[in-house]
Order: structure tokens, then C-alpha cells, then sequence
């Protein structure tokens, strides 16, 4: 049909044209608007508190200690449980959110804009490796570390950013795709090249040299650092292509722990759910499926835009890590993923392909006629809350989501 494949070829230009930057940090409050106490924007579709899985309910609690909105864990799930807070996803807000995705108005949050079209999108920073709160951390350790990055770091890094005049992104990506990451599961080259591109900003703007070699450490031990800024680029890129009427492209996937969510640019900001996988990967020592929750989190939005499972072509030592296979099966999944995508992206091209760009825009219809689910690389967090993560792998969008999709968007266009 002429109308979807000119609505999609227009989706695929919006995503492709963008020019996302980063150019500050700042509390959540002051840039989200909508944004209010007593409210936490959670990862996934919309959810509520009685369906909530265990390390998303953790988290919750850890987030309404941190902002005193309660004197401890236990009187913060009375609160949860009362109704004392209210719900709503981080893509009602213009944000993002890794695994449980708690976003509230202290938490400092990355600025990505897009200069192109003039939208802006946030993440909160990440927290780094072990107990956190988006694996459903909740203990005094992860509130500590949430406080210092909301007084000290996010302040820091906000300073140098702004002296900088802000990075641009696409570059970073193009670098890290051909040093072996994907921007989802392997941060570890965008991490770097970041710290490289901000370390003189950072040295320039610090007034005590304890705080910038903390900062500075922060950053240089944090593999995942670059994810947060990542998925904010994701958001970025994926916004403006909302809204073509007829657009079979899909510009967010995400889940909670409970449903996995699906939009598509032609029905605008409806929400397509269905029961969330089960990730399939490697455990910890001392770990197994059994102590698993569902998958949960916000960064399929960089799946979105062809990275993480899309891309794993260029980054092999991912498969092996997440017991998606030997290194050498990587480019298997780039190639199945193009399968199910209207394009390809030039400017992030793999170097085991050929120097083929990544697969790039989810089409709903392609992903049913070849009943290949779209492929996400995540982590793996304990079913129980204050737990955290216990392993990482792979997991596959439920089809169910873009079935719902097809049959809404021939809906809307009257086809039968």
C-alpha cells in the first residue's frame, strides 16, 4: 500500500536526519514537566502498584525513601501500597529509564536534544555496577550513591558539558560500533570515548581535584555509563517520527517486569501490550532462571533505532556473554533483524558486515509476516525486591504486541 510504505520511508528520514546532543544535566523537576512530589515515572506501559513485580516494587520503595517521602522501607510499601504515590511510565514524560526506570523530580537526569527537530529527551544517570536501584536495589548503600550523584557528580559533569558546548552523539556511536560496542548490553568504547571527549572540560571546570579524580573514577570503572545517555538519544530520535498517519514503524519499545510495550508512529502514543518474556542468558555464581524476574526496562528504545540486538554484529564478545552463542553467531542476529526493518542507518555502519549499516525501523507488518520477534539484549534482575541483578541476556519481544498493531493501524486506514 503506497500511503504506508511513503508513510514509512518518512518515519525512517526523521529517525535517520536527527542530531541528538547532549548538552546538560539537571533534576528531573526543573526540566520534566508534569513532573510532581509524590509522583514516580517507572519504566514499561502503564502499570500499577498491585501488578508490579517484585524488584519493580523494591525499587519504588528505595525511590520514596531517597526523596523522604518516608522514614524507611517498610512505612514506604504502605505508602506505594496506599496509594500515597502516583504511577505513570517515563515516555508520558519525554523520558527513559533502564530496567525498573525510577525517575523522580531530585534525581538528576541527562538533556539530550535533537537538534534537527527541536525535541528534547531525558535518562537518569547510571548508577554503575552491583546493588542499584534499577536492578530493585533499595538498601542504604544505593540511596548513598543516588545522593551523591545528585549532589556531587551530576553537578560536576553538568559544568563540563555546558563549558564543552555540549557532545554530539551520532559520532560517539559511530566510534563505539567499531570498536566492539552495541549501546546495550557492551558500553565500554562509548564510555571511554566520552570520558576522552569531557575529560579536559571536566579538569577545566572541577574546583577540588578529590571531587574531579571521584568523578573522573566514576566514570573510567562504569562499562554501562554510556547506556543512560544512549537511550536518551534513542527517545530522541524516535519522537519525531510519532504521529505519521500510516506508519508502520514502531518508535518505542519498553516493559515493566510485567507487560512488554509496543507504539507504532501511525497510531501516535497508543500503548500495544502483552505479557513480557522471559530473558534467556548466563546467571551469576549462585543464580538461576528460578530466581529471575521477566524483563524489564526502557532500553529497548536503542533497539529502536538499531543497536543493542539489532547491532550485535559488532560487538561478538556480547553473545558469548549473554549465552546468545559463540562470538562468531553475532552477525546472525543483525542479518535476521534486518528481516524486519525498512532501512539501514549510513552513519552506523558494523565492520563485520561489510560496513552495512545497522538495521534500522521496526515495521510491525514484517515482523509478523516473518514471525521473527525483534531481539533485545538486557539484563537479568532477581524476581525479589532489594536483590538486584543476578545475570544478562537476550530476550524476544512478544508477537502478540505487533499483531495488536497491524490489526489497529488496518483499522485506522480501513483496510481489511
Amino acid at each position: 500500500m503506497k500511503l504506508i510504505e511513503d508513510a514509512n520511508k518518512q518515519a525512517l528520514a526523521r529517525i535517520l536526519e536527527g542530531e541528538p546532543r547532549l548538552i546538560d544535566i539537571v533534576p528531573a523537576r526543573d526540566v520534566l514537566e508534569g513532573l510532581k512530589e509524590r509522583m514516580i515515572l517507572h519504566a514499561g506501559p502503564p502499570i500499577t502498584w498491585d501488578r508490579m513485580c517484585g524488584p519493580m516494587r523494591g525499587a519504588v520503595a528505595g525511590a520514596i525513601v531517597f526523596e523522604g517521602w518516608a522514614p524507611d522501607l517498610e512505612a514506604a510499601f504502605e505508602l506505594a501500597a496506599g496509594g500515597g504515590v502516583a504511577f505513570h511510565p517515563n515516555h508520558h514524560f519525554g523520558a527513559v529509564g533502564p530496567m525498573t526506570g525510577m525517575t523522580t523530580v531530585s534525581m538528576p537526569v541527562f538533556v539530550v536534544e535533537n537538534i534537527k527537530y527541536g525535541n528534547r529527551a531525558y535518562c537518569a544517570i547510571n548508577e554503575g555496577l552491583g546493588k542499584v536501584m534499577r536492578f530493585g536495589g533499595n538498601d542504604d548503600s544505593v540511596l548513598a550513591r543516588l545522593g551523591w550523584l545528585r549532589d556531587v557528580f551530576g553537578p560536576v559533569l553538568a559544568r563540563a558539558i555546558r563549558a564543552h558546548g555540549g557532545i554530539d552523539l551520532k559520532a560517539i556511536i559511530a566510534r563505539g560500533l567499531s570498536m566492539g560496542d552495541e549501546m546495550h548490553q557492551r558500553n565500554l568504547a562509548c564510555s571511554s570515548v566520552f570520558l576522552r571527549e569531557i575529560g579536559s572540560a571536566l579538569a577545566r571546570t572541577s574546583t577540588d581535584n578529590e571531587v574531579l579524580a571521584s568523578c573522573i573514577g566514576f566514570i573510567a570503572q562504569n562499562d554501562q555509563f554510556f547506556l543512560n545517555i544512549a537511550m536518551a538519544m534513542g527517545k530522541a530520535l524516535t519522537d519525531p517520527a510519532s504521529g505519521i498517519r500510516g506508519s508502520t514503524v514502531v518508535t518505542a519499545m519498553c516493559r515493566n517486569g510485567t507487560d512488554f510495550g509496543v507504539r507504532v508512529s501511525g497510531l501516535g502514543d497508543r500503548w500495544f501490550t502483552a505479557p513480557v518474556e522471559m530473558p534467556e542468558g548466563l546467571y551469576f555464581p549462585g543464580y538461576s532462571r528460578k530466581d529471575a524476574n521477566p524483563d524489564m526496562g526502557d532500553s529497548a528504545i536503542v533497539e529502536t533505532v538499531g543497536l543493542g540486538g539489532f547491532a550485535m554484529a559488532a560487538a561478538p564478545a556480547v553473545a558469548g556473554f549473554i549465552g546468545a552463542g559463540a562470538p562468531s553467531s553475532a552477525g546472525n542476529f543483525t542479518r535476521a533483524m534486518s528481516e524486519i526493518t525498512v532501512g539501514q542507518n549510513p552513519e552506523w555502519t558494523i565492520p563485520a558486515l561489510d560496513f552495512a549499516g545497522v538495521p534500522t525501523g521496526i515495521d510491525v507488518r514484517l515482523v509478523v509476516d516473518t514471525g521473527l520477534a525483534p531481539v533485545i539484549n538486557t539484563g537479568i534482575a532477581h524476581r525479589e525486591p532489594g536483590i538486584g541483578q543476578v545475570g544478562a541476556g537476550v530476550v524476544r519481544a512478544p508477537m502478540a504486541c505487533f499483531r495488536q498493531a497491524v490489526l489497529a493501524i488496518a483499522e485506522d486506514l480501513g483496510v481489511s
